[in-house]
């Protein structure tokens, strides 16, 4: 859903409104759910006994997500997005609200009601959860860092025409490389 309402308000408010707002929103969600992670590997080994709980944690968190989109996937039927269709309408209804909304013209309201959007969207989401499970795992700024660059290409992919490209990428194949994604961050 983010790809699509980066793209949107990229078309409504401009490529740099959108990249700006979305970013921010998204670079922030990294930060809470890193912290979050590092909550989860701060847990004494004396209540732990022994058992590295984050690492545990990490694994079943990317194995599950990874089963989980590699079963969504394969029950798509070929040529179809209908899925991405639904992403693609729950977007365009939430800038269309945000756009009845009081409309403001100034660029700090726009970027704010895109942080927001973007922020709402995201929160609880896979990569939020992905990151508190690397995050628990791993180093904590590699993890920051690594998750805000990646959440700044797509994004960027997404204001720089994600609408258009969308209708080119088939649902099932990108589910399909979700799901190897996540099954190699599982066994790594």
């Amino acid at each position: 859903k983010t790809f699509f309402i980066a793209g949107l308000l990229a078309a409504k408010y401009g490529r740099l409104i959108s990249f700006t707002g979305s970013i921010g929103a998204l670079a922030v969600m990294t930060v809470i759910s890193t912290v979050l992670g590092q909550l989860f590997h701060a847990v004494p080994p004396s209540l732990t006994q022994g058992v590295p709980y984050d690492d545990v944690i990490a694994v079943l968190a990317f194995t599950y997500f990874g089963l989980k989109t590699l079963i969504d996937s394969s029950q798509i039927e070929d040529n179809t997005n209908s899925g991405i269709e639904e992403e693609k309408a729950d977007a365009e209804e939430a800038v269309e609200q945000l756009t009845q909304q009081e409309k403001r013209d100034s660029l700090v309201a726009k970027i704010t009601q895109t942080f927001g959007l973007v922020f709402a969207a995201e929160i609880g989401d896979r990569s939020f959860l992905s990151t508190i499970a690397l995050s628990a795992a791993l180093n904590p700024y590699a993890v920051a860092s690594g998750a805000i660059a990646a959440h700044a290409s797509a994004t960027g992919v997404a204001v720089a025409g994600g609408v258009f490209l969308s209708k080119y990428l088939s649902e099932k194949v990108i589910g399909y490389i979700s799901a190897a994604l996540f099954l190699v961050f599982a066994v790594t």
